[in-house]
């Protein structure tokens, strides 16, 4: 039904006397318009295919948090929440203001909906933008209302996406490029130029919750979630990219909560989104299914390379972007929470998973973490990535994200550690760091990974309570606890002191190792010395 601006309180923004708004139109006209306007098309199963022009990615060199008054205490500033004055975000939000309401007959599209499972903690948000693939993206994301709950519906935060408006004023203004993305926390308002990237609005989001919700001792997490098929038995997994979240957390006898943003309250976990956003690089239906089977109509294919005939994808082609991607809802997940026509809640999770990928061969393939270790390694938020060099010798480099999330967080990484302390020992919740990279061997050496089976194999232990059944160890240099024997893995490859055949290759590259994490949490560290004892040792 086409409105106008008036009728939803856009004029509240500035945006006045729009003539052809349209709330929350549904997948099927969303569609039409991304093949009527020439965003896209139809390809595979019914799925809409579109390009997000030149960012196929977040830009967080052009992300900004307004410097006001009521969040400048406590926000995290740095490289990752960038201070903006209020002059300044007064200035590009007219100009935002302006190319909305020169176009006036245009339609303009309107998504209400929330960001939160649990009721007692959603965040109602308002999405506003120009493009209809944008509108399908963030339909497939948040949590869509029912038609009844549209009645009354006040945002209590606002996104206003202007993607094709360009900052051309950014060298004067002491800014990075022609592109923006600002938040005004105080305003519960964010404004979008210059990239038409939908991962801008849904990292957006989290890292407002990021903000709101541990102020009301509420644990906002990067993180996935699954569940026991009779709803018990919660885990959660942290992991970056390449530990193997997403496959390890996919398990078919196991629902999915969710696979990216999740909050942790009094009650119990719940999912942020209303939807998944995957990459779809080097996609294999016989490897992750359930990704493949999710591709259908209704979702959103970004960034693909296809035949303009047949319009068949190449899911190898990497082209335009490693980070081709697809969005879709989460019930096109059968065997998820949602799925199954249930909200994406649960309860306090037994377990929690540290995910890395050690390309250094130190880590042991699983361990269990005290409180004061689970809150250095979730600070430290580490794995390691091997890299192609010239000669092409490959060559371990370590990577470190606060909390495993860092581009997201808005207050101190100490700040989500101490609430993941405070959740831990109220709920007598056990920690365990899984290594999915080299064990016994660097990556170097031409050594494979471990074997994923028997990762799993590890977590299936873990979660149904037999490794709290074996005797432990203590590591040499990070001082968490190792299982002597577990099942019928090897118990050599359990320890790296016994895994390494050359003992002095081991320690050499496990002091290295142990470095870079003292250097590392030096970023962090706000002088609690139970943490910082907790951390490895030479």
């Amino acid at each position: 039904m086409k409105l106008n601006s008036n009728e939803l309180g856009l004029d509240k923004l500035g945006i006045i006397n729009l003539e052809n708004v349209h709330r929350n139109l549904p997948v099927k006209a969303l569609v039409k318009d991304i093949v009527d306007n020439g965003e896209g098309l139809i390809g595979m199963k019914g799925a809409a295919m579109v390009d997000t022009g030149i960012y196929t990615g977040r830009s967080p060199k052009d992300k900004y948090i307004v410097e006001e008054s009521s969040s400048s205490n406590d926000i995290w500033w740095g490289d990752v929440n960038q201070k903006i004055s209020e002059k300044v975000f007064n200035k590009l939000y007219s100009k935002v203001i302006h190319f909305y309401n020169s176009q006036i007959s245009d339609k303009t599209y309107v998504f209400d909906g929330y960001a939160g499972a649990d009721k007692k903690h959603t965040l109602n948000v308002r999405i506003i933008a120009k493009k209809a693939w944008q509108a399908h993206f963030v339909n497939n994301m948040f949590i869509r209302p029912k038609q009844e709950d549209l009645t009354g519906f006040r945002p209590g935060f606002t996104i206003i996406n202007a993607s094709d408006v360009k900052n051309t004023d950014y060298q004067d203004l002491g800014m990075n490029s022609e592109t923006f993305i600002i938040f005004h926390l105080a305003k519960r308002i964010a404004i979008i130029g210059g990239t038409e990237y939908g991962g801008e609005m849904k990292k957006g989001i989290f890292s407002v919750l990021h903000y709101i919700l541990p102020q009301k001792g509420i644990l906002s997490m990067h993180c996935s979630a699954n569940i026991s098929k009779d709803n018990s038995n919660p885990a959660i997994f942290f992991g970056l990219s390449g530990t193997g979240k997403t496959t390890l957390s996919t398990d078919s006898n196991r629902p999915l909560i969710g696979d990216d943003e999740h909050g942790w309250s009094g009650d119990g976990i719940f999912n942020f989104e209303g939807g998944c956003y995957a990459k779809v690089i080097n996609l294999n239906k016989d490897e992750e299914p359930d990704i493949y089977n999710a591709i259908r109509q209704g979702a959103l294919l970004e960034n693909v390379v296809y035949d303009k005939d047949t319009l068949e994808i190449d899911f190898s082609d990497g082209t335009k972007t490693e980070n081709t991607r697809v969005s879709y809802p989460l019930h096109h997940i059968n065997n998820s929470i949602s799925g199954k026509g249930m909200p994406s809640i649960a309860g306090h999770p037994n377990t929690i998973i540290f995910l890395t990928c050690d390309a250094y061969g130190i880590l042991p393939p699983v361990a269990k973490l005290t409180t004061q270790q689970a809150m250095y390694h979730f600070v430290s938020g580490y794995t390691a990535k091997v890299a192609g060099t010239e000669r092409g010798i490959t060559e371990p480099t370590a990577t470190f994200s606060p909390c495993f999330g860092g581009p997201f967080l808005t207050l101190h990484p100490i700040k989500y550690a101490e609430l993941l302390k405070e959740k831990m020992e109220t709920f007598d919740v056990a920690v365990y760091l899984v290594n999915t990279g080299w064990v016994g061997a660097d990556a170097r050496s031409g050594a494979k990974r471990f074997s994923l089976p028997k990762t799993r194999q590890i977590l299936d232990l873990i979660l149904n309570g037999e490794i709290e059944q074996t005797d432990f160890e203590k590591d040499h240099y990070f001082g968490f606890q190792i299982p002597v024997s577990l099942g019928d893995i090897d118990s050599r490859l359990l320890n790296p002191l016994r895994a390494w055949d050359d003992l002095n290759d081991y320690h050499t590259s496990a002091k290295k190792l142990v470095k870079k994490f003292q250097d590392n949490y030096k970023k962090y560290d706000l002088g609690d010395n139970d943490i910082l004892e907790a951390g490895p040792k030479l």
